[in-house]
């Protein structure tokens, strides 16, 4: 019996150095293979310098972000009842329903709490806990602070109180008056297999609230308008409507105020190009509104992987996606991509004033595509693609230096340019950024583009998720201006 037991002893023991041998092997291959597709992608980062220094003007808006563990702030509890998508919130019980719609996607969601005094109440719940904190929010104020960063004149369009004013980087040129109180924005931040309830969360994601006053207008448009002239960009960037969602507007007034973005977007020069970064949109009218005054006029398009399906069932089907896959295939993608193009350029021939959309850039947590027009003024897609990877892993980690130990691939070793018809690209680790070329036929015309697909370095110990867009979608522009 003593020798069964010694045998058995000496075979387990066996088995647990061969599987330490195997899993340390299978970690060594692994953070060679992550070192390389690092070491690449930071030399086409590198690779181009951002020279002369471009001149961006920045629409519209900014806040105050306050963060907090979405678990700390909302309870789960039985009572609660199924999930349920709300346009707005106005009481804690829609709140928790909505949450756990999104959550259990891990979708990111943006909405307007039309309750003041509730929401309140959770701001001032949030700042009571250890770890909240708070920056600069505001998809334009984080698109600005991000391209002066990277070497841009930047002016932002925006109306904020003095205290905030001071916070901005001297190098920004803020357009806008003063006001007595900051717009808030609450964000709900969860980590990837985070559980709430009965919920798992797929990936790590946020759920933000507001009750803004004064970014649902548009804040510092006029403003803007009067400094553009002398300012002379190269580049508008067109961001934060979606603040106007299901916003409590006076009769006709949403309209009017897309009406005015319209005009100051139809009113530039062709040299200044123009960038469209969409959002989390929930209510088809205003959609509508975009595809029919805000999307024609623009030269480049930047969203992510739930809003590129919005936009896309939006032009074709004339409604909207709350939800999509969070981890889409990239096939998948491209195709969206192409077929959003062709709609794009087919519809803006017969609207006047249009401009030609020669650009779209589709952030995902696993991947960059980026689609640009061969001849057209932007320039660089590979270094874009590649930085922009870069930047989705230093934002959601909160570093300037990519750990490795905090980093994975989850874009599969070779993917598909198409379910339809695509081929097949393996991942080169010396060379990770693929691109190619592709012609398209538009209305008899036929037009040459280059996409390109750079994976993106996970960050596994996500610090932050906010922002991630608007900082990835800067990126991508700053080396392509």
């Amino acid at each position: 019996m003593g020798y069964g037991k010694l045998k058995f002893g000496t075979f387990l023991t066996v088995v647990v150095v061969l599987l330490a041998i195997y899993y340390r092997s299978s970690y060594d291959v692994l953070q060679q293979k992550l070192h390389s597709v690092l070491k690449a992608l930071e030399n086409l980062e590198d690779k181009y310098k951002v020279l002369p220094r471009p001149k961006v003007a920045v629409g519209y808006g900014i806040c105050t972000d306050v963060y907090v563990e979405a678990g700390s702030l909302l309870e789960y509890t039985d009572e609660m009842g199924q999930p349920q998508h709300f346009d707005e919130i106005t009481t804690k019980e829609e709140l928790l329903k909505s949450f756990a719609y999104y959550f259990r996607h891990g979708a990111a969601a943006e909405r307007f709490m039309s309750n003041s005094s509730l929401f309140d109440m959770l701001v001032a719940e949030a700042r009571s806990f250890p770890k909240y904190y708070s920056t600069i929010g505001g998809n334009a104020a984080t698109m600005a602070m991000r391209l002066v960063k990277e070497g841009c004149d930047v002016a932002l369009a925006a109306k904020m109180t003095d205290s905030l004013r001071q916070m901005i980087p001297e190098a920004i040129e803020v357009v806008g008056d003063e006001v007595d109180r900051d717009d808030i924005h609450l964000v709900l931040e969860y980590k990837r297999g985070e559980t709430w309830g009965p919920y798992k969360s797929p990936r790590a994601n946020r759920y933000i609230i507001h009750n803004d006053k004064h970014n649902p207008e548009a804040s510092g448009l006029e403003d803007l308008q009067k400094i553009l002239p002398t300012f002379k960009p190269d580049l508008l960037i067109v961001s934060g409507i979606q603040m106007m969602d299901s916003y409590p507007f006076e009769e006709g007034k949403r309209l009017i105020r897309l009406k005015k973005i319209h005009e100051q977007m139809r009113s530039q020069p062709q040299s200044t190009r123009i960038h469209f970064e969409m959002a989390s949109f929930v209510e088809a009218d205003l959609v509508k509104d975009l595809n029919e005054l805000i999307v024609p006029y623009a030269d480049s398009l930047g969203m992510n992987e739930q809003e590129i399906t919005n936009l896309h069932n939006s032009l074709y089907y004339g409604n909207i996606s709350l939800v999509a896959n969070s981890t889409p295939r990239v096939a998948i993608v491209l195709d969206q991509i192409r077929e959003l193009f062709k709609l794009i350029r087919t519809r803006g021939e017969s609207i006047k004033g249009a401009r030609t959309l020669t650009r779209i850039h589709v952030h995902t947590l696993a991947y960059q595509a980026i689609l640009t027009v061969k001849g057209s003024s932007w320039k660089n897609t590979m270094a874009a693609a590649a930085k922009a990877s870069l930047t989705a892993h230093r934002h959601v980690c909160s570093t300037n230096r990519i750990d490795l130990q905090k980093a994975t691939l989850i874009m599969d070793d070779s993917f598909t340019t198409s379910i339809i018809s695509g081929t097949r690209i393996p991942l080169n680790v010396e060379e990770p950024v693929a691109c190619w070329n592709e012609t398209f036929h538009v209305l008899g015309k036929r037009i040459e583009v280059d996409v390109c697909v750079a994976p993106v370095l996970v960050c596994t110990e996500a610090s932050q998720t906010a922002g991630g867009g608007d900082n990835i979608s800067s990126a991508g522009l700053v080396l392509q201006i």
